[in-house]
């Protein structure tokens, strides 16, 4: 039973371990990186290309990513857990507008998979979530541990 109860980060007595911080710390610097990037690929098509309300909202989405992505690394304990829901929502949201412009259309504007973009942002979106969510339950069961 202690050995299930160290694989999780914590000792016997309920303390949290290096191991579990360490752990921790790698999964944070992960969702971060995923934000980043969803945010920089919407950065580059404002930037070459898409305009008008579409153009401001995927700046939005870039800045809101690198608040994120920030709050991710320098947060901890309930404000952490606070941001990890708050980015794997903001990321999700991402990634259901996309699969909305690509099956019926977003504000008017459709989308292919053969977009620029769309592939790689489909990856990186669909994969932070489950970074996130990974993320999310370990800052849950840290949390309990303390």
């Amino acid at each position: 039973m202690s050995s299930q109860l160290r694989a999780f980060g914590t000792d016997g007595a309920g303390a949290v371990s290096a191991r579990g911080q360490r752990s921790l710390m790698v999964w944070q610097v992960l969702s971060a990186v995923f934000l980043l990037a969803m945010g920089g690929i919407h950065l580059y098509l404002a930037l070459t290309g898409v305009s008008g309300v579409l153009g401001v909202l995927f700046i939005l989405n870039a800045v809101g990513a690198l608040v994120l992505a920030i709050a991710m690394v320098v947060l901890r304990r309930r404000l952490l857990l606070l941001a990890s829901v708050l980015s794997v929502l903001f990321i999700a949201g991402t990634l259901l507008s996309l699969v909305l412009a690509l099956t019926v259309g977003l504000f008017g504007i459709g989308e292919t998979l053969h977009g620029q973009l769309v592939t790689t942002a489909l990856v990186v979106e669909s994969v932070g979530v489950v970074v996130l969510c990974v993320t999310i339950a370990l800052v849950v069961r840290l949390g309990r541990a303390t």
